[in-house]
């Protein structure tokens, strides 16, 4: 196995981590009706597109499964991550 292609694997779980997280904040902050937070999480999800569309044409077995691993552990991320944002952002407006 490559460097390369440890590279390439690393670079598509941690994108479509990135990218599944963004999508789960994003549906919660749309139905929370956080407009700014929206605002900023539609950027991860550009961001992390343009490195899936580069990477992941080309992917052999390994690069797959990194691919496919990122999303579960995004979304359970972004779920249990978002409460504690979403109280990080209040205190600080309230501050």
């Amino acid at each position: 196995m490559s460097a390369d292609t440890l590279t390439t694997a690393a670079w598509l779980f941690a994108s479509t981590y990135v990218l599944v997280f963004a999508l789960g904040l994003q549906s919660l902050n749309v139905n929370g009706g956080h407009y700014r937070a929206a605002f900023i999480t539609s950027l991860g999800i550009g961001a992390s597109n343009l490195v899936l569309f580069k990477m992941a044409p080309d992917a052999s077995g390994l690069e797959i499964i990194a691919y496919l691993a990122g999303g579960p552990l995004g979304i359970v991320s972004a779920m249990r991550a978002h409460p504690y944002i979403v109280r990080l952002y209040r205190r600080g407006r309230t501050s």
